[in-house]
């Protein structure tokens, strides 16, 4: 039986416990280009976070998805306005293409085996674009204007390679068929109010919401 010193382990346990705290804290980040979101939330699974800026006025969000990423994998964030899960959501999908550059684009997921082509979504959105820095990824885009219902039902999802600049299947075990819930973009999480943090109580995973599922009522399509 092979043996590890000590210190050894101290340092790899130490190290991941690292890792994994500054995969999933989400308040105290700082996005290039001053480009600044008044809420966020950590999600789950995945080692992802989305941020946000609801304009009652307009009825837009601005989004930010984030996660944790190889330069060769990809990233996906979606809202279905139909139903729960994978299918029927309408998703942004990024990762750098064969010749190098990140790109980001809108793709309606139709089936379990659909190919993650560049499609229009069932509600507007505009201003989509993405960036990679320090071993994360992000995904901007503008959404709406949403309907009077902010509550939506998301997905988020992540793949480990790019093949002919289409993103791969992802797992089919373990987080990558956890990652769902729902949250309302109308809650706002404040950040550094007062010293402090003021939370909103926001529903992140779908057995925790106290409503039924939000359907096509929540986005104008």
């Amino acid at each position: 039986m092979a043996i590890t010193s000590t210190p050894a382990l101290f340092n790899s346990i130490l190290l991941s416990l690292v890792l994994i705290s500054s995969a999933q804290s989400c308040s105290e980040y700082t996005f290039p280009g001053n480009q600044a979101f008044n809420s966020c939330i950590d999600l789950p699974f995945l080692q992802a976070n989305i941020h946000w800026n609801y304009i009652p006025s307009t009825r837009t969000v601005h989004i930010a998805y984030r996660a944790n990423q190889t330069s060769t994998g990809w990233i996906a964030w979606g809202i279905n306005p139909t139903g729960t899960g994978m299918v029927g959501s309408q998703a942004l999908v990024a990762f750098h293409n064969s010749n190098g550059s990140l790109t980001a684009y809108p793709t309606p997921i139709t089936s379990y085996t659909t190919s993650m082509r560049p499609g229009a979504l069932s509600f507007q959105v505009s201003n989509i674009s993405a960036t990679y820095t320090n071993n994360q990824m992000s995904i901007f885009a503008v959404l709406g204007p949403l309907q009077n219902r902010t509550a939506v039902n998301h997905v988020w999802q992540a793949g480990n390679s790019v093949i002919n600049d289409i993103p791969s299947s992802h797992a089919t075990t373990g987080s990558n068929i956890q990652s769902m819930g729902t949250f309302k973009f109308s809650f706002r999480i404040e950040k550094n109010i007062g010293g402090g943090k003021l939370e909103t109580p926001v529903c992140i995973l779908a057995s925790q919401c106290s409503t039924s599922p939000i359907t096509s009522a929540g986005l104008q399509i």
